[in-house]
């Protein structure tokens, strides 16, 4: 009985170290002093029809996936960074322009969410430092300011805006948010078909579930 307690909980974690995408070296075999004088072990389930095996906390560390940040992550991180801050700059427009409670209440839930989702990329940006751009500006420094972002709203859009009182500020922020909003799901579904950090993945899918939801009720609010 106490060898099977054993081997399920080296299994247990073994499985919660591989979705989790943590090491696995603090998730050893109770049995740590084994009998015959070999140091602690794990059990990694195998694949569907696959015995499990044995490993060593040292080799489960060197079979960990690799999810270091590439290109991609870091186009996705830097842009969408800069996709936020607009999207802030229109929500700023909506107390005193805005007519409807509704587009109110819209804004200040965008705000609410992006803001610190901002700060949460600047501080990945801060433990991963993007590669230096080849001279040229063609790195991924470069990308991110000067590439076309999908549904960023133009100069001339901001300036529209800014411009609209009442239900007509209402009819373009949805407008033009909706057109926001997309773009960012865009760039999110990008970022998961191209990138390999796990971090970049949960942020990915945060504004996919989230934005998707906002654009459904913005929709019905047009």
């Amino acid at each position: 009985m106490d060898m099977a307690k054993g081997i399920s909980r080296g299994f247990v974690c073994a499985l919660a170290a591989a979705v989790l995408g943590v090491g696995l070296t603090g998730c050893q075999d109770d049995s740590a002093d084994r009998a015959d004088g070999d140091g602690p072990v794990i059990i990694a389930p195998g694949k569907p029809g696959e015995k499990a095996r044995t490993l060593s906390p040292e080799q489960a560390e060197r079979e960990r996936p690799d999810d270091s940040p590439n290109a991609a992550d870091f186009a996705y991180v830097q842009r969408m960074i800069e996709h936020h801050r607009q999207a802030l700059t229109m929500t700023a427009l909506v107390p005193e322009r805005a007519s409807g409670e509704p587009v109110k209440r819209l804004a200040e839930r965008i705000s609410a969410a992006q803001k610190p989702e901002i700060g949460s990329m600047e501080s990945w940006l801060r433990k991963h430092p993007a590669p230096a751009a080849p001279t040229g500006g063609s790195g991924q420094g470069g990308h991110a300011h000067h590439g076309g972002m999908p549904g960023m709203a133009t100069e001339g859009q901001l300036a529209e805006l800014g411009e609209a009182r009442g239900e007509a500020f209402d009819r373009l922020f949805l407008t033009l948010m909706i057109t926001h909003h997309e773009g960012a799901v865009t760039m999110a579904g990008e970022a998961l078909s191209g990138g390999n950090n796990v971090a970049v993945e949960e942020m990915a899918n945060d504004v996919v579930a989230q934005q998707t939801a906002e654009i459904n009720r913005m929709r019905s609010m047009k």
